[in-house]
């Protein structure tokens, strides 16, 4: 069956004119899918009984399958476990704070890239998430918001919808780039989903074509580099694309991207226990980002079980944030949402693969 997210606004208008229907019927249907969040063509009640059928037997509204949600005991980050129709998994989290909702989405079922602390990147690649996929994450979440503000059961107080989307899931969204693209405009959408682009981060490893594309793309959304290490010895060990992207190199297109663009870049370094959180690497890493407006979210990794990397402690920490701030990097220390439920990259999927682990999963 046909994904109808995975149509552009032109296509779903051609799809409706084969099948002997005005072309604005097509802008109805997008409306609903991308406005309304309808998953049942029956709710598209300007659409005629006839075409609402047709629809119902050819067409798929919503890729996802809840398989498991969990919560964190504080109520504030919501993991989810959807189950695509051939059968692959992908996961979600949803993070609440007192001005802001933000959802991590997926792009790719697994990952390639093989980063050695990644729960995601253990599993390989399985496939690219389709355009329709990766909007029907956001899209879910955010009925599940509109809902919730009706009941009121979250202990927090937040502001009326979604404010902000993360591209930090499951798999390298530049490895998907096309997908990707179609997805974050969908979203952007000032006459549908209405989500500010600038609102949106797209995070990366450091694809460096990819990086050249993303800063000749008309949709002004964030970008967010993967660097985990302050040198290249240590970064091909925890982030292997760098043997083909090394630093030096990475910067450069950095650097570029911010001429073209004018935005500050967000630089992501998990921090991780005597492997890359001593204070001569917080000095090398001031050193590399010296010339580049820049922010650094530092976040305490959170640890795969069996795993030989482990979070850095809270006051070594502070001690390389405070390095690279007296060098005027300015830093934020992320908190460590959701540890409980398995919230990092690939765990909860990866959870659900290992039948010792998988009871200790709950539905919400």
């Amino acid at each position: 069956m046909q994904l109808l997210l995975d149509l552009t606004r032109p296509q779903l208008r051609e799809l409706v004119q084969t099948w002997g229907q005005p072309a604005y019927r097509g802008n109805q249907i997008y409306e609903w899918l991308h406005k309304n969040l309808v998953t049942d063509p029956q709710q598209m009640t300007n659409l005629s009984k006839a075409l609402r059928t047709r629809l119902a037997a050819t067409a798929r509204l919503s890729p996802l399958e809840l398989l498991r949600q969990i919560d964190s005991k504080d109520g504030l980050t919501r993991k989810a476990l959807f189950r695509l129709p051939d059968g692959n998994t992908i996961e979600v989290v949803l993070m609440l704070y007192h001005h802001r909702r933000t959802v991590c989405i997926s792009t790719q079922v697994g990952c390639g890239i093989g980063c050695t602390f990644c729960a995601t990147g253990q599993g390989g690649l399985a496939r690219n998430l389709s355009p329709g996929e990766i909007i029907a994450q956001v899209h879910w979440f955010e009925r599940w918001l509109r809902q919730e503000d009706e009941d009121r059961s979250l202990r927090v107080q937040r502001p009326s919808r979604m404010t902000n989307v993360v591209v930090m899931g499951m798999g390298e969204p530049l490895a998907n780039y096309d997908a990707l693209i179609q997805a974050l405009h969908a979203i952007a959408d000032p006459d549908t989903f209405a989500l500010s682009a600038r609102n949106i981060t797209v995070s990366t490893v450091g694809l460096i074509p990819m990086i050249d594309r993303l800063r000749q793309e008309n949709i002004p959304v964030r970008l967010a580099v993967s660097l985990h290490a302050p040198n290249n010895r240590l970064r091909n060990q925890l982030v292997p694309i760098n043997k083909r992207y090394p630093i030096p190199a990475l910067l450069a297109a950095c650097h570029r991207y911010q001429e073209e663009t004018g935005r500050r870049i967000t630089f992501e370094y998990a921090l991780m226990a005597g492997i890359n959180d001593a204070p001569q690497q917080a000095e090398q890493l001031a050193d590399l980002l010296a010339d580049l407006r820049s922010h650094v979210n530092l976040i305490p990794l959170n640890p795969i079980p069996n795993s030989p990397y482990q979070p850095t402690p809270e006051v070594q920490a502070q001690q390389f944030q405070a390095i690279l701030e007296q060098a005027n990097i300015t830093t934020t220390m992320r908190m460590r949402r959701g540890v409980e439920i398995s919230a990092g990259c690939g765990q909860l999927r990866q959870a659900a693969q290992q039948p010792d682990i998988a009871p200790l999963i709950r539905k919400s």
